[in-house]
């Protein structure tokens, strides 16, 4: 055995990678010629003034946005021309900024149609959708996983900010992604909530490799195992978090220490 063929077979799997994206509108480049990569096991932040370029990024790994240049790269397949869709019934979930839910239908029906989206039958057009048991299952344990069994029955609508976020995470799980991207699910949470969400996502981190747009520099610091840094589009620093937070660079555009070279 060569010497680092055990590293090579301990290293976790990279399940999504990104090459030298680069995305125009116009004249303006939003995204310039980013690579980072996200492996099952890890929590990989992505963190950046407003303008960075960090959602239209991650609009561009899940395919709402296609690359101007570069190519991404999901679970081994080239999916750089693929659509949304076709991204997410290949594995790959997401979360956005703003709450995606469906207010009037109980928690249970949001998940029970996000798992149905991944599970289409064209076949059983005349039948109630409530009678499909895999998706309901599927339904079901993702709401166990994001700690929101108990709240199956109540209105979406109804929740608490940070139930709600849960459950877009739970919606996600539905579908059964391997990869998953959060852009900013922290966002407007107390310390509590902010509290029971890191757990949540060190719960998922073994089966999944996770993206993790965020603002609140302590959650990043405490949950995430390698930090990317935009700034103006391009990369201004990647790395372990003790790695990124000595950064002069970094200190200086974002963390708020230091002054610029």
């Amino acid at each position: 055995m060569r010497p680092d063929a055990a590293s090579e077979r301990d290293a976790p799997a990279v399940l999504l990678q990104a090459e030298h994206i680069v995305r125009r509108f116009g004249g303006l480049t939003a995204v310039d010629g980013v690579s980072l990569a996200l492996s099952r096991g890890a929590v990989h932040a992505l963190i950046g003034t407003n303008g960075a370029g960090k959602s239209t990024l991650v609009n561009v790994l899940a395919g709402e946005l296609p690359a101007t240049s570069g190519h991404v790269m999901l679970l081994g397949e080239d999916v750089t021309r693929w659509s949304q869709p076709r991204r997410a019934r290949a594995g790959l979930g997401r979360t956005y900024q703003r709450t995606t839910l469906f207010p009037r239908f109980s928690v249970l029906e949001n998940c029970r149609l996000a798992a149905q989206a991944r599970h289409q039958r064209p076949w059983a057009l005349g039948a109630p959708a409530r009678d499909c048991r895999w998706s309901a299952e599927r339904a079901h344990a993702a709401l166990e996983r994001a700690g929101l069994a108990a709240h199956a029955a109540r209105i979406a609508g109804s929740l608490a900010h940070g139930q709600k976020r849960q459950l877009e995470i739970a919606m996600c799980l539905a579908t059964e992604p391997q990869v998953l991207l959060l852009d900013e699910p922290l966002a407007g949470m107390g310390a509590e909530e902010t509290d029971r969400m890191l757990q949540l996502l060190d719960a998922l981190k073994p089966g999944h490799a996770i993206l993790l747009v965020e603002h609140d520099m302590d959650a990043v610091f405490r949950i995430a195992e390698r930090i990317t840094v935009m700034l103006d589009g391009a990369v201004l620093a990647s790395g372990a978090p003790a790695q990124v937070r000595a950064d002069p660079g970094v200190q200086a555009a974002y963390l708020g220490e230091g002054k610029p070279a």
